[in-house]
């Protein structure tokens, strides 16, 4: 009886392992399901089986980058694998006959990392680990803010045109948040004001949500507007240059800080207007740094020389951004200018966020080289019935499902790699005459980093929230005004501005 009674309470044990694992793993399981189904599926008529399988690849990484059923690097190796293995079995697209082969999927796989745009992503984040660890990007920070005057209205403006020369600076969201988000808590801490309150929820969230508008505005300040440049460089043998960029995004992005500045104080009133005394408490956070150390001048000149290449490029000079900016980070390192070392640097890396984005880009590249971004973005056309509608009409009917799938996603850049190869083939797929498939494409990668909504929506929410100073409810609430003020702002600029441009 005592072994029976012992036999059941060991298979009651391993029945709740087995369920907690199953709850933990929940996403993998279903992200390996959709894999199998789509795999076991007829090959359609019109598609190679390479195509058919990057289908089912795609459809694997998208629930597991939606669930982060693994983390994000782990997830680039277990796609770049899939993609060896199930392409490389696969008869060759070029010579149906000949198989592929893995040695030449696995090339594919790993073919993003020699794309520039991958270049420019590792370069910026050895600027980003530069600018903390001398601690410039703070010392911007805390001398704009300390002229920003002691009114909270004042305190938002400051705050908004710090996050704007942050992203000018700090090629890295999550490095600039992470900058920003200790700083906030110190005005907060000098306007004496309850933690928890609505002043201290409206600062942080104008904080990252300044930081997700400029990533739209700049291109250097966002990886995934990497991953949408590696895809038109390779898909439309041309790329877009830093200023060619700014000129067209920069006026969403003053408006889109415009209509936050508005959208925070009027839905999150502070309940302080005034505070003698915010404004040293800033100069004396400022002074607890000291005088300026000599590796931090030779960043700070570095920078600016650095953005001076970046606004001029096919301007003055013909280096474009990915080659300029690795110059700089190989000066950065000389021993001459001493500004960090390569011990200091290597911890600092985000080494997983390389590893995603050269793997996504493989993944993009995989989905056009098969033809399985066109299938599907027939399917897409079809569906919405843009094959002969108008710029205005299809720019609006993807930027909705640009930002609809986006609330699955906790990284713009895992959705640009996965999303813009199939907005490409979207674009070369319609009939509308004069359309422009570059310049939409731009556009639509703006949408891309619309991650207003939800603070599961991008690392830097996640930061911000990790604060405890505002509450999800509120995050979502004022991000869904965001939201729309900013479609509506695309569609706006997409009648006019950017017209007048040449983009739609």
């Amino acid at each position: 009886m005592a072994i029976v009674e012992q036999t059941s309470a060991g298979g009651s044990v391993a029945g709740d392992g087995r369920q907690s694992w199953i709850r933990a793993n929940w996403g993998l399981l279903l992200a390996v399901g959709v894999l199998a189904v789509i795999l076991l599926l007829p090959t359609p008529a019109d598609l190679p089986v390479a195509g058919h399988r990057m289908l089912a690849i795609l459809g694997f990484a998208i629930i597991v980058w939606m669930t982060e059923a693994i983390d994000y690097a782990v997830s680039a190796i277990v796609i770049a694998a899939l993609m060896a293995f199930l392409l490389g079995l696969a008869p060759s697209v070029a010579n149906p006959k000949v198989l592929m082969g893995t040695s030449a999927a696995l090339g594919l796989a790993f073919s993003g990392f020699a794309n520039t745009a991958l270049v420019l992503v590792a370069a910026a984040l050895f600027l980003a680990a530069a600018m903390t660890a001398t601690g410039l990007d703070k010392r911007i920070a805390l001398t704009i803010l300390s002229r920003a005057g002691t009114e909270t209205r004042n305190v938002v403006i400051g705050t908004i045109v710090v996050g704007f020369v942050i992203a000018l600076m700090v090629p890295s969201t999550t490095a600039r948040v992470a900058c920003l988000v200790p700083i906030t808590l110190g005005i907060i801490s000098a306007f004496g004001v309850n933690r928890r309150g609505a002043f201290a929820g409206m600062l942080m969230i104008t904080t990252v949500q300044t930081a997700s508008i400029w990533n739209v505005g700049i291109k250097t300040a966002a990886a995934q507007n990497m991953v949408a440049i590696g895809f038109i460089e390779k898909a439309f043998g041309r790329t877009v240059t830093w200023l060619e960029w700014l000129i067209a995004a920069g006026p969403f992005a003053v408006l889109m800080c415009v209509a936050l500045y508005f959208v925070m104080t009027r839905m999150m009133p502070a309940e302080v207007a005034h505070v003698p005394g915010g404004r040293e408490g800033i100069r004396k956070s400022l002074s607890e740094l000291g005088p300026m150390k000599p590796s931090e001048i030779k960043l700070l000149l570095l920078s600016i020389t650095l953005i001076g290449f970046w606004a001029t490029e096919s301007v003055l000079h013909k280096f474009d951004t990915s080659t300029t900016t690795i110059t700089a980070v190989a000066l950065m390192f000389l021993p001459g200018l001493g500004i960090m070392s390569w011990k200091e640097a290597q911890p600092k890396i985000p080494w997983g966020t390389v590893v995603l984005f050269g793997v996504g880009i493989s993944l993009g590249t995989a989905l056009l080289q098969t033809t399985a971004a066109t299938w599907l973005a027939n399917i897409v056309v079809d569906a919405f019935g843009l094959r002969n509608a108008t710029t205005l009409f299809i720019l609006g009917v993807m930027s909705l499902f640009l930002v609809v799938i986006h609330l699955g996603f906790a990284s713009a850049t895992a959705l640009a790699s996965a999303m813009i190869p199939i907005v490409i083939a979207v674009l070369k797929s319609v009939a509308t005459p004069g359309i422009n498939a570059i310049g939409m494409t731009i556009l639509l990668q703006f949408v891309v980093s619309f991650g207003f909504i939800l603070v599961v929506n991008a690392p830097q929410n996640m930061v911000a929230y990790g604060t405890d100073t505002f509450s999800a409810r509120d995050f979502v609430r004022t991000g869904l005004v965001l939201t729309v003020i900013a479609l509506a702002l695309v569609m706006l600029l997409a009648a006019t501005y950017w017209r007048w441009l040449g983009y739609v």
